[in-house]
């Protein structure tokens, strides 16, 4: 009984090393016996084509999650004041945002803002990415209201009770007792929300941003090769798969972590 415990305990551990272990000597067998081929020098001469693409999908994806976490607990908070007209402008708001696809988003942000803004007697260029950005914002902001929201409605009312009770004020209670536990409850989601904001960065390159989807197409239409554009988009996924996986695993062990929080 001991030994299964000890086993149980130390196994998991292990087994990542193990793998590694494994995965780097089948790598050293395959690379020593490696000899280059049209397809492998290819897909060796575009990948950092590729890498650069993805961190414009990861620049875009932070920044339109990083706007919508700013603006986003305003709109929570909104959502429940006494204000009738405020109540519901907020509530619109989260509703159009929410349940909108993100590529007509994206159209909406790209022709709705200028191409160039007017400063004084200059004008200065309105990247695309900029305006994916923003229009990638808005369901991020919707979203993250929406958990805010829920996160405020989920407290218990008696924790408010018993924290006026103690004399403290309504912006102490909120400040030291409900928001700390807010941003526990609103993590995991918020995680997944990044996500998929990251995942929806994939449409820039419909409206021309230079990402890793249009770098993965400009290098299909130049090598055209059909077992280089399989390989190509599957390193698109992988890229892909590689950065929002973690993302994933983490947000379940938060999950776990904060389930009676």
């Amino acid at each position: 009984m001991a030994n299964d415990v000890l086993t149980a305990a130390v196994w998991p551990r292990v087994l990542p090393a193990v793998v590694a272990a494994v995965l780097a000597a089948l790598l050293l067998v395959v690379v020593s016996g490696w000899h280059p081929t049209p397809l492998t020098t290819a897909l060796v001469t575009w990948f950092p084509a590729l890498l650069w693409g993805m961190l414009a999908n990861i620049q875009i994806s932070v920044l339109a999650i990083a706007l919508g976490t700013l603006v986003g607990p305003l709109l929570g908070v909104l959502q429940l004041s006494p204000v009738t007209p405020v109540r519901l402008l907020a509530s619109w708001y989260v509703q159009l945002f929410r349940n909108a696809p993100a590529l007509i988003l994206i159209y909406f942000a790209t022709y709705v803002f200028p191409f160039e803004l007017h400063l004084g007697s200059h004008y200065v260029n309105f990247p695309d990415w900029i305006k994916v950005t923003l229009g990638l914002a808005l369901p991020a902001s919707a979203n993250v209201a929406e958990l805010f929201r829920g996160a405020i409605g989920s407290i218990p009312a008696a924790q408010w009770e018993a924290a006026a009770s103690l004399a403290l004020r309504r912006r102490q209670i909120f400040s030291w007792i409900i928001l700390p536990q807010c941003l526990r409850r609103m993590l995991p989601p918020w995680m997944n929300l990044y996500a998929t904001i990251t995942m929806s960065t994939a449409l820039a390159s419909l409206v021309g941003v230079h990402d890793l989807l249009d770098s993965a197409q400009i290098a299909s239409t130049t090598v055209n090769r059909v077992d280089f554009t399989i390989a190509v988009y599957f390193i698109t996924l992988l890229l892909f798969f590689v950065y929002c996986y973690p993302i994933s695993r983490l947000t379940q062990y938060l999950e776990k972590k904060y389930a009676f929080v």
